[in-house]
């Protein structure tokens, strides 16, 4: 198997990417796009188990747009042949008030529509002290 071939990498960090700034700016058609639209696409969020393209997108649109703007860093996107990745990032947000890091990981697959994300998992914790970025 191949990993990190050059021309995936490009193709996935474009979508993550495109992803990032949906987040940031709450554009709900685009992230609902990304994701898989599948009964079995999961997404594990920070106070939420979502199980279900139906259930994310629900999450999604009922979600409050304010707050949303956040900066990331060691983004680390690996692809595992030519249709598989994995996108890992840490975040953090001006509004914390105490220090702590959010940590997202995804799992893309590439369909014949395009790349989707088909599991996610969003974790937030106290940043450890030795880590800080």
């Amino acid at each position: 198997m191949e990993i990190d071939l050059p021309d995936v990498l490009d193709e996935v960090t474009a979508q993550f990417q495109r992803y990032e700034q949906a987040l940031v700016s709450n554009d709900v058609a685009v992230l609902d796009e990304l994701f898989r639209n599948d009964g079995r696409t999961l997404r594990y969020g920070i106070g939420e188990n979502l199980y279900g393209y139906d259930a994310i997108m629900a999450f999604r649109a009922a979600r409050s747009p304010v707050g949303l703007i956040r900066r990331t860093d060691k983004t680390v996107i690996t692809t595992y042949g030519r249709d598989t990745a994995v996108a890992s990032t840490l975040f953090y947000r001006d509004a914390w008030t105490s220090p702590r890091v959010g940590r997202q990981m995804q799992t893309w697959i590439r369909f014949p529509e395009g790349w989707r994300i088909v599991a996610a998992h969003v974790s937030i914790i106290d940043e450890p002290q030795d880590q800080k970025t």
